[in-house]
């Protein structure tokens, strides 16, 4: 893990997102040339502001150090909707996973 991985994690979820680095900036509440700043090498960001980058995209600090292909946005997204479910519905969600891994 080094500097440029942040920067080049950073880009790629502000991509996935769709959102400019001007944008991203302003949202975090920063001069439009924070985000590029950091996307470009010139800075990073302190712990402080690390942690309301993960906030910004919903993720945690593991999730963001996180390079398996599991971490895509798919997964994260049927995540965030199980955790909406009541237990029966978790029930029976795990039940249908199970039955789908065993087929495999």
């Amino acid at each position: 893990m080094n500097a440029e991985f942040i920067r080049n994690r950073i880009t790629q979820l502000r991509l996935q997102k769709g959102i400019s680095e001007y944008q991203m900036s302003y949202e975090l509440g920063h001069s439009k040339s924070y985000i590029y700043n950091i996307s470009s090498g010139k800075s990073l960001p302190p712990m402080a502001e690390f942690l309301k980058i993960c906030n910004y995209f919903d993720i945690t600090p593991s999730q963001f150090f996180d390079e398996s292909p599991e971490a895509s946005a798919l997964l994260q997204s049927a995540t965030e909707g199980l955790k909406k479910l009541s237990d029966d519905d978790l029930l029976l969600i795990i039940n249908m996973i199970r039955r789908l891994a065993k087929d495999n």
